[in-house]
């Protein structure tokens, strides 16, 4: 589809035009070092990214999704273990817990905030069920007070995925703000460029306040090396972040806050100018920083027609994600049939995903408001 962007989707090389000095100053410290893999940028970033978190431990590692396995591995998790998760996050858990060697049992979601719903969460457990996996969709997190106490009555662990949620909190059940990352035994976060901190190229990490799992992860990300060339832990694989990526890293993370607070206010102009129209907006919550902006229509073939009237007068527009897993052929031996997760099926039909960056324009938010209101009449 060859369209001229009025409003594009994403926009990345606006977003990198005010730091271009400090990232080629960053990418220059890292090529004179003459070291590459492991060094003092990616032991920086790690100090400096659990800090964010409130954590004492990151460990950098190659993406979002060898975080995600790696957690599993640190956890202990194994064949014949039982790990709940969501099927609307994409693929990406469910692959890292079969790669992990576990099943995956997949719950519905709370129609509203889209994240895991904790009464279906405690109605999944059985005897086998090791760990759970909430998602932290669309930069709001999870349900976590609940669900912290549903996995301490089971002596669950908790492995937060915190791919779309750096910087995002929520309140714990003493109205203090937790972060993404500062909830869960261990977090993974992805640094994939379109995140909210966004390398150039892949990247990942886990975090945790339990030194013994920190540990593992260290020697998981390089083979399972305690030292070099000498292996202690198994399932190990070669997954580092590298210096490069976490230079470029930190002098993004130092835009963090003042880039999720531009979110923020875009996504009250979206509120603003969309707030008569039949349609679900995201939640204002304090903490949420809608890594997307994401729309709910009233049917499927509603949201089709304005994603087809968006695309052709230039509005970006996506769908995250169309396909839940347990309907994607490569899972069909998982078991579960259309029908299974009715929720979940059906924001599938009905989301569409705006253009959400912290560069977007106060006339570009209302051009794309303008054309769905178009679209809607």
């Amino acid at each position: 589809m060859n369209i001229q962007w009025r409003v594009p989707f994403g926009d990345l090389q606006r977003s990198h035009q005010a730091l271009q000095a400090e990232l080629l100053a960053a990418a220059s410290r890292v090529i004179e070092s003459g070291w590459y893999i492991l060094g003092t940028e990616v032991s920086a970033f790690e100090r400096e990214f659990a800090a964010l978190c409130g954590v004492d431990h990151c460990i950098g590692v190659a993406s979002g999704a060898e975080a995600l396995y790696l957690a599993l591995v640190a956890a202990g998790i194994e064949s014949g273990d039982e790990v709940i998760t969501v099927a609307n996050a994409c693929m990406y858990d469910v692959a890292a817990i079969l790669q992990a060697g576990a099943q995956p049992v997949l719950v519905d979601v709370d129609p509203v905030t889209q994240n895991i719903d904790p009464a279906a969460l405690a109605a999944a457990i059985t005897p086998r069920t090791r760990a759970v996996i909430p998602v932290h969709l669309f930069g709001r997190l999870a349900a976590m007070p609940a669900i912290m106490a549903i996995a301490e009555q089971h002596g669950l662990i908790v492995i937060e995925d915190a791919a779309q949620a750096h910087g995002a909190w929520c309140l714990d059940n003493a109205g203090q703000p937790r972060m993404a990352g500062q909830w869960g035994h261990l977090a993974a976060f992805s640094f994939y460029p379109s995140k909210n901190l966004g390398a150039l190229g892949d990247g990942g990490a886990v975090v945790t306040n339990d030194a013994f799992m920190a540990e593992r992860l260290r020697r998981l990300r390089m083979y399972g090396w305690e030292r070099k060339y000498y292996t202690t832990e198994s399932g190990g694989r070669n997954s580092r972040l590298d210096e490069l990526q976490a230079a470029l890293l930190r002098v993004k993370l130092t835009r963090l806050a003042a880039a999720n607070a531009a979110r923020r206010e875009r996504a009250g102009w979206y509120a603003a100018a969309l707030t008569d129209l039949p349609l679900g907006l995201p939640a204002d919550e304090p903490g949420h920083v809608y890594h997307l902006y994401v729309i709910t229509l009233p049917d499927r073939a509603t949201r089709d027609r304005l994603r087809e009237h968006l695309l052709a007068h230039g509005i970006g527009c996506d769908i995250h994600y169309p396909v839940p897993t347990h309907l994607q052929p490569a899972y069909a031996n998982l078991g579960y049939r259309a029908g299974s997760l009715p929720v979940t099926e059906e924001l599938a039909g009905r989301i569409l995903s705006l253009p959400m960056y912290p560069e977007l324009s106060a006339d570009e938010v209302a051009l794309v408001a303008k054309t769905i209101r178009m679209g809607l009449v």
